[in-house]
């Protein structure tokens, strides 16, 4: 079972006088909502997490929806046996997480995770699936906290570019 997560962080937080509702697409991606993000392989108690603190959490879960979809390219789909290769990169670091596509299943490793350790692997399905969930509970809760941000046009086209799945 996939489990998606985040904490923001008290050491980077956003500066007080932002206006949520004109923050451009920049702003949103690289400047605000820092914090950490995991993901958990709950069955086999397995973890691929940050621990920096700094990682600006929205822009994770946009750019996670997007890797998602490249691994989908191949139009047999889960029927290929060829790779399909991606990597979702940390802004401020050369840091970034590495994810293979081989029929239906993903691995995704980090290149800070020891060589010992073994990937996480998801079904693409799924974790299309929980990546779009996290990106709503995500804004979900940012908008909670921030309620001019849910009058982001920015945010509509994300929503809208990669909704709920059922």
């Amino acid at each position: 079972m996939l489990d998606i997560g985040y904490a923001l962080s008290r050491r980077f937080p956003d500066p007080p006088q932002t206006d949520y509702r004109r923050a451009d697409v920049h702003a949103l991606r690289h400047d605000l909502f820092c914090g950490d993000v995991y993901l958990a392989d709950t069955k086999a108690d397995q973890e691929l997490s940050t621990a920096w603190g700094w990682v600006p959490v929205l822009d994770f879960a946009w750019a996670l929806c997007d890797v998602v979809e490249q691994l989908d390219k191949d139009p047999r789909g889960s029927r290929s046996s060829t790779p399909q290769h991606a990597e979702l990169d940390f802004t401020e670091s050369s840091d970034c997480m590495l994810f293979e596509r081989r029929f239906g299943w993903v691995d995704i490793a980090a290149d800070w995770m020891p060589t010992e350790e073994p990937a996480l692997t998801f079904s693409h399905s799924a974790l299309r699936r929980e990546a779009r969930d996290f990106l709503h509970d995500l804004l979900a809760d940012l908008t909670d906290m921030h309620e001019d941000l849910a009058d982001n046009p920015a945010l509509w086209d994300l929503q809208a570019r990669f909704p709920r799945l059922p």
